[in-house]
């Protein structure tokens, strides 16, 4: 039984850690834009340049350029790319940066992005979600 309370302990311990790790985190500033029927939402994380933000800034707001960078028309979209990778390096786009569309739900459309990105990336930082796209509310 004292094991058992002590196992409890340390799980309720290390829980509080965790909890209190995700709470420190930073956010991480956001824009967002109408595009035709969609919403978009750009996560401004730090390691994007200026180059990439103005790529991206774009794609928020030009449909052409939009279609080429997320696929699909319909549903929830996102793009996840690797810190260590980037978006553009040499004026082309990475390997890792990869765009998934089509899904039922925003949480299906950032797990798949950051699946493939996992997946396709070179650096050792885990990938995160820089554009989400939803149908207009």
């Amino acid at each position: 039984m004292v094991a058992k309370a002590g196992l409890l302990m340390a799980l309720v311990a290390g829980a509080g850690v965790a909890l209190a790790g995700i709470a420190g985190a930073e956010e991480v500033p956001v824009e967002t834009s109408m595009l035709g029927a969609s919403a978009i939402t750009l996560h401004l994380h730090p390691f994007l340049t200026e180059e990439e933000l103005t790529t991206l800034r774009l794609v928020m707001t030009n449909e052409q350029a939009l279609s080429l960078f997320v696929p699909g028309k319909a549903g929830f979209a996102a793009l996840a790319m690797s810190p260590d990778d980037g978006f553009i390096r040499a004026g082309a786009p990475m390997g890792s940066a990869i765009a998934v569309g089509d899904l039922p739900d925003a949480e299906a459309a950032r797990t798949a992005a950051l699946t493939a990105c996992e997946g396709a990336k070179q650096g050792a930082a885990p990938c995160v979600t820089v554009l989400e796209i939803a149908p207009a509310p």
